[in-house]
């Protein structure tokens, strides 16, 4: 939302003024407020939230411009206002040095969702038992113009902070499932991974579209798997619900990632739709070292099995790792140590030069056959 304060002078009080206007919008927000659901639907009746707000102040005062660069320093103080935890900014000029670059990587964010710049690179999983891959995990990258792939770290929380986040989920989705298409054409029938953000999550009109993308391509439903972390079932645990339930009645699996992360309670393993769990790589690397890490993975793919639920690990990045979990029962790895991200095309090669890996010669020391390094 935009407010424009007219009639204002150049005194050295302005800013002091607005900023108190400010506050009282901040604090007219954070006053709680009643939803109401319909009678009839899940946790029908009343219930309080509460809002908050990031403000960024831009003033006009004597200079003459334009209104898009009034607008522009009001989005670079809005920035600074949430980096900073504030709850409003006035923009100087030494604001520019960090988050006028920050609002061009924005823009260009815009640019790079409808003019084909984002890409997916894909990991196998690796199964423990066979050694064969009937599933990979899709993981976006930005082909940018000037520094060249950039790995999701660099620019996710910016896509979130933006809003941008439903407009990747979906370019993602079409991107992977097209690949999928291709795969099954060639007898290849892998199922992919794609990771859903919280605001995804809260998204009632994702199933639709989501089971509109496969019937488009006539894919089976078996073909997509949907991964979320355990911290996003908890912002809002009934539309969480609606969301995935929705989506597994159409045989959409649903993988709960980076799992072990959360101090969340245990109770959605048991009230909500899930198929597999995927262990944090924060247990993996010390697995082999440490007997405590190596108790709490035993126990968690047994209460995964308990509960028949899958249990993929990710972060393989040794051979001691691998045979380790191999040997705890866990049914998937992922990993460098097998296979970095890699495009497509490269996972088609790979995939063509290995053979199923034999569990027991595996663990004998052999390495998994035209392992990308």
């Amino acid at each position: 939302f935009v407010v424009i304060l007219e009639g204002l002078n150049d005194s050295p009080l302005v800013a002091t003024q607005i900023e108190s206007i400010a506050v009282k919008i901040q604090e007219v927000l954070a006053k709680a407020y009643e939803l109401t659901l319909a009678t009839g639907s899940e946790g029908a009746g009343s219930r309080q939230h509460h809002c908050s707000a990031s403000i960024g102040i831009a003033l006009f005062g004597s200079q003459n411009l334009p209104s898009s660069e009034l607008m522009k320093r009001a989005d670079t103080a809005m920035y600074q206002a949430k980096a900073a935890g504030e709850g409003h900014h006035v923009y100087r000029g030494e604001d520019d040095t960090d988050f006028a670059t920050r609002l061009q990587t924005v823009d260009e964010l815009r640019t790079a969702l409808t003019q084909d710049k984002l890409v997916v690179y894909y990991q196998p999983k690796i199964d423990l038992r066979t050694g064969e891959v009937r599933h990979v995990e899709a993981l976006v990258r930005w082909e940018h113009p000037t520094r060249g792939l950039l790995y999701p770290d660099a620019f996710l929380d910016l896509v979130e902070e933006a809003g941008l986040m439903r407009g990747l989920t979906r370019v993602v989705l079409e991107l992977a499932l097209d690949q999928a298409v291709v795969w099954h054409a060639d007898g290849r029938l892998l199922t992919i991974a794609v990771n859903l953000s919280a605001s995804c999550l809260v998204d009632t009109d994702l199933p639709d579209e989501v089971i509109a993308m496969l019937a488009d391509r006539n894919l089976p439903q078996g073909a997509l798997r949907l991964e979320i972390t355990e911290e996003f079932l908890m912002i809002d645990r009934n539309r969480a619900r609606n969301v995935l339930t929705q989506l597994r009645s159409h045989g959409i699996q649903i993988s709960i990632d980076d799992f072990g992360t959360g101090y969340s309670s245990l109770s959605y393993l048991r009230d909500l739709p899930i198929d597999e769990l995927k262990l944090d790589r924060s247990f993996i690397s010390p697995l082999t070292q440490d007997e405590r890490t190596s108790a709490l993975v035993a126990s968690t793919i047994d209460l995964a099995h308990s509960l028949g639920l899958r249990m993929v690990a990710e972060g393989v990045e040794s051979h001691l790792a691998y045979s380790k979990l191999a040997r705890l029962g866990c049914d998937q790895a992922q990993g460098f140590w097998m296979s970095r991200p890699v495009p497509a095309a490269e996972l088609d090669l790979w995939l063509g030069n290995r053979h199923p890996i034999d569990r027991q010669v595996d663990i004998a020391g052999e390495r998994p056959t035209a392992a990308s390094g």
